[in-house]
């Protein structure tokens, strides 16, 4: 069964695992903890998740965001990140979903399935009237995921298509 579940601490051991393989800079979807320790992820990585996901914590320019794991049964195979709000940089980039799936997971709908399950997420968390995203134009995988969920391109870039989905 395919769901998302927020970061938390009882899921640690899987979530460590996860987030430390999860490359640091993978068509646009950044992880900085790409890594870490196990002792620096639960002192402090798993814990600013879930700071941050309450508006807690906040570095400068940040805006509160939730990390959900996307668990096929007991494996994580994919994460999608939700900012809930936007603020200038992320309104001209990244937008309020980004999302990366596991390599070995690719090609077999679980980013479909999951941006479905993360914009209905987002509905009830966003106070816009439409989801921003954008994806590098090298990867048109991502971008065909986007439309499959309802996208439409609002404009672009030499590098980056920045998509839109109205509420």
């Amino acid at each position: 069964m395919l769901y998302l579940k927020e970061a938390n601490m009882e899921d640690i051991e899987k979530e460590y695992e996860y987030i430390t393989n999860l490359p640091k800079d993978e068509n646009g979807f950044t992880n900085p903890n790409y890594g870490v320790s196990r002792e620096e992820f639960e002192k402090n990585v798993l814990p600013n998740y879930i700071n941050h996901a309450k508006g807690m914590n906040l570095q400068e320019g940040h805006v509160p965001s939730t990390q959900y794991f996307l668990w096929d049964d007991d494996k994580i195979v994919g994460l999608f990140r939700i900012r809930h709000e936007l603020n200038e940089v992320l309104a001209k980039g990244a937008g309020h979903i980004g999302y990366g799936i596991r390599k070995e997971y690719r090609g077999m709908g679980y980013a479909t399935k999951g941006l479905k399950l993360t914009i209905e997420k987002a509905w009830g968390i966003i106070k816009e009237d439409e989801i921003y995203m954008s994806v590098h134009k090298d990867n048109p995988a991502s971008l065909q995921v986007q439309k499959a969920n309802g996208a439409y391109i609002h404009h672009e870039d030499d590098v980056e298509y920045y998509t839109r989905i109205k509420r």
